[in-house]
């Protein structure tokens, strides 16, 4: 998994190499910035699959473009993983679980519309989970988009101090643009 995000940081660092015009903080417009909302539809997998059948959340996103190809932000939501009625028994998690990630946002747009990638990374915190800890989590991303609307593919992993409960989930999202001013 180390390999994963080291590449993924890679990519993402080569990808913002070429030569742009960068825009600070003080100069966020309609243009640039926007708050993004949106829900997601997921499948859990690996051993927390046992457990729930399916996932379904809300997305909240701030994101600012750094650069015309390059947006970064803060990313928050919750996800809710809905319990099998023929569950393995797992203990510490009662009738389905909550997942409220806090985390960091990078996105790269080749063009002003059409495909992108990206990731969040950063913690999520569980509820409704006797051991409430959470972990450190990654959501790689592959969408398209357009000014106003993205939808995309993603894999979650949260990265559990106990191994035995990582929650990993692959899923479709929907979200929408709206512009700040």
């Amino acid at each position: 998994m180390k390999k994963l995000i080291l590449s993924i940081t890679l990519l993402i660092a080569g990808l913002t190499v070429q030569a742009q015009q960068v825009r600070e903080l003080d100069e966020i417009n309609e243009d640039n910035s926007w708050l993004k909302l949106g829900v997601n539809l997921g499948a859990p997998v690996g051993d927390v699959g046992n457990y729930s059948s399916f996932a379904l959340g809300l997305d909240v996103a701030a994101q600012f473009m750094r650069t015309d190809n390059f947006g970064l932000g803060i990313a928050t939501g919750y996800t809710k993983y809905f319990e099998k009625s023929s569950a393995e028994n797992y203990d510490g998690l009662n009738d389905g679980f909550g997942a409220i990630p806090l985390g960091i946002m990078f996105r790269y747009y080749p063009q002003p519309e059409g495909f992108f990638v990206g990731t969040d990374v950063g913690y999520t915190f569980l509820t409704s989970v006797n051991s409430a800890d959470g972990g450190a989590y990654i959501r790689p991303q592959l969408g398209y988009h357009n000014y106003d609307w993205n939808i995309f593919g993603y894999y979650n992993q949260v990265f559990r101090a106990d191994p035995s409960i990582d929650i990993q989930s692959i899923g479709v999202a929907v979200t929408y643009n709206i512009r700040f001013k």
